[in-house]
């Protein structure tokens, strides 16, 4: 069933078109103890094709159930697996609550080259489980159904990390392509140990000037 206003659908099996602007909201998961949290093409309403010519998802206090972990995204590009072949690059900095450690710099430990496992957005051990702990930010994923191009995508993320009785923001920049020609057609986002105990992904659809 769709709401109609002034003869334009504002929502439509789920979508929902934000005060009518750029951004259209596609779809929203919220976790509770699920290993995964993945947006899958043509299942629960959610779409990944040229309908917009990008996407963007939205992380909204994604909490693990596990201490110093990362979080993470995967691409399929058909089949079955999020195994789609990445070359990316990520840099970060972090500032301690007391303002006497602060570090900017490339994060090696990060990036892919031609990898197929998932991408790490923020470090690997960046993420505590405490109480008020979590992440959030957003990625933006280019064109994901064109099938002549690789599909660009890049991420900011922001944690609160705890390093004994320490406590840093830490930031995280990512870039990078998956190096197919073949559509990305569902996305899939974890930490990188343990389950997400809570947390909401939102996935935007973004309109083009032609849209």
């Amino acid at each position: 069933m769709a709401i109609i206003s002034n003869a334009t659908t504002i929502a439509d099996a789920g979508a929902f078109s934000v005060s009518l602007g750029d951004m259209v909201l596609i779809k929203t998961l919220t976790a509770s103890s699920s290993n995964t949290l993945s947006f899958v093409h043509g299942a629960s309403s959610v779409v990944l094709d040229n309908t917009y010519p990008f996407y963007k998802f939205e992380f909204i206090n994604m909490h693990p159930a596990t201490s110093s972990v990362g979080f993470a995204v995967g691409f399929r590009d058909g089949g079955s697996d999020y195994d789609a072949t990445k070359t990316t690059t990520s840099f970060g900095s972090y500032n301690r609550e007391d303002g006497n450690e602060i570090s900017l710099g490339y994060r090696s430990g990060n990036d892919l080259a031609q990898g197929t496992g998932d991408q790490t957005l923020i470090n690997y051990n960046t993420v505590s489980n405490d109480d008020d702990s979590s992440v959030s930010g957003e990625l933006l994923l280019f064109d994901p159904s064109n099938t002549t191009y690789i599909k660009h995508f890049m991420s900011n993320m922001n944690s609160m990390a705890i390093d004994g009785s320490n406590r840093y923001s830490v930031n995280s920049y990512t870039a990078g392509y998956c190096n197919v020609t073949a559509a990305i057609d569902a996305v899939q986002f974890s930490f990188t140990s343990g389950a997400i105990a809570s947390g909401i992904i939102k996935l935007y659809g973004i309109k083009g000037a032609a849209n």
